[in-house]
């Protein structure tokens, strides 16, 4: 009898499990083909772009840098809406999500003006790394372009992660394909010159990237206000006025995760900054490497997204075992995603390195680059996975804090002292990144570990 207990015990958990992947995979799918949608357009802008030579190559990268470091304390900023609502939808709240919203939209608002006098005024930072001067131009040409479209950049991620919030996260999967639909015509022709137009080089690219963000931000628009499924919550509601309590309360919960968010990205963006010293070769080649990596990237991401939104719905419900089950099934997705993801790169390194340049320098450097990209796959992706659930969790503040030390503490000095100081070059700051990450992975996993042990109501504040 005990045995026959025993092993119903262990078939409920494992179909309990079994149902949690499948929930999770749900939510995944449509996030990471989002996410890939829209990081493919930075994708075609390098492979685009590339094929009129190393500098218009490096310059995109680079201004890519600045754009994805700045962009990501904003992305950091507006995903506190998903967990937020999560909860509220857990607890029954859905008539106060367009409230949370509203309040939202005015730091939205805040940040789109900020973030576009932030890109117009990079000079003086690509000039203070040390950024070689015949790049600079063309650089500052590319954001300046994508400076434009940047506050309905803002906007769209508002109405982005309060879908996600909801659990729609198609919205996001539709969006970006758009986007890049958008994209790869627009490229075309403000890159090379057609239809009129002259040949642009980087600076096209700049301006293709804010028209896309510009129509995203009124589709999603009109696609939130006539879509019966976001009935109810009261988004297109009057607008409320500003609730200075509710925005410290975003405040508080939000700029930890937009902090941790932007030191992430900005890891990325400090090493191309620094490698900018090496040449046009160097970040021509760690501009590829990152660019594919980023794009295996965005399937952890969107793991990390639906756990998010998965145990934030557990919490809101206070089902703490709910929670554990959404986490376990994250873990072994992202484990399984990210082994993948390092085969993919080891076996088809050479191919990928040709998809982006004819350049035989720039291969070489790429293949070396892709191999260390292969080895940071697997702590990158417990990392993320793992910032995703602390989020469901509305644990921001001390994973702000290990993140800060594990890439600006561990990673980015490290990285500088192989790289620039004995000589080691990319590879150096490459193996900072993965020594970075890798701390991350650990200290997030074990801070997540001991917040399970608390009771659930701890977290329903």
């Amino acid at each position: 009898m005990r045995l026959l207990r025993a092993h119903k015990c262990y078939r409920n958990r494992f179909m309990n499990l079994r149902e949690e992947i499948r929930q999770t995979t749900k939510l995944t799918l449509p996030l990471v083909a989002g996410n890939v949608a829209t990081l493919s357009m930075g994708f075609v802008d390098t492979v685009m772009v590339g094929h009129l030579g190393a500098r218009e190559l490096a310059a995109v990268g680079l201004g890519g840098a600045v754009w994805m470091t700045y962009t990501l304390f904003v992305i950091g900023m507006t995903m506190v809406l998903a967990p937020l609502i999560s909860h509220l939808t857990g607890e029954g709240r859905r008539s106060e999500v367009g409230g949370l919203v509203h309040q939202m939209l005015y730091l939205a608002l805040a940040m789109g003006g900020l973030l576009w006098l932030a890109l117009n005024g990079s000079q003086l930072l690509l000039v203070w790394v040390g950024v070689e001067e015949t790049i600079i131009p063309l650089v500052m040409d590319y954001l300046r372009a994508i400076a434009w479209g940047a506050p309905l950049f803002v906007l769209f991620l508002l109405l982005r992660f309060a879908s996600e919030g909801l659990s729609l996260t198609r919205t996001t999967m539709y969006f970006g394909f758009l986007g890049l639909l958008i994209n790869i015509p627009a490229n075309y022709v403000l890159i090379f010159g057609h239809l009129g137009f002259p040949q642009m080089g980087a600076e096209g690219a700049g301006y293709a990237s804010s028209l896309v963000q510009v129509l995203q931000a009124i589709s999603i628009g009109l696609f939130v206000w006539l879509n019966p499924a976001f009935a109810g919550t009261q988004i297109f509601a009057p607008l409320q006025r500003p609730d200075w309590r509710e925005l410290k309360r975003l405040l508080y919960l939000g700029m930890p995760i937009a902090i941790s968010v932007f030191i992430e990205g900005s890891l990325f963006g400090a090493v191309a900054l620094l490698l900018g010293v090496l040449g046009t070769t160097v970040v021509a080649a760690h501009q590829v490497a990152i660019n594919f990596s980023g794009l295996l990237f965005m399937v952890p991401l969107g793991l990390s997204m639906a756990i998010t939104v998965r145990i934030g719905n557990a919490v809101g419900r206070s089902d703490m075992a709910g929670a554990r089950g959404a986490a376990k099934a994250g873990a072994l997705l992202v484990l399984l995603t990210q082994i993948s993801g390092a085969m993919l790169i080891l076996i088809f390194s050479e191919q990928i390195a040709h998809l982006y340049t004819n350049d035989q320098a720039v291969i070489a450097m790429v293949m070396e680059l892709l191999v260390l990209a292969a080895i940071f796959q697997i702590p990158d992706g417990i990392q993320v996975a793992t910032a995703g659930a602390l989020r469901g969790l509305k644990d921001t503040q001390i994973p702000m804090l290990y993140i800060l030390v594990a890439y600006w503490g561990i990673g980015i000095p490290t990285g500088y002292y192989l790289g620039l100081y004995l000589g080691k070059g990319a590879a150096g700051m490459w193996w900072g990144l993965i020594i970075g990450l890798s701390v991350a992975a650990v200290l997030l996993a074990l801070r997540f570990l001991h917040l399970l042990k608390r009771p659930v109501a701890q977290f329903q504040r």
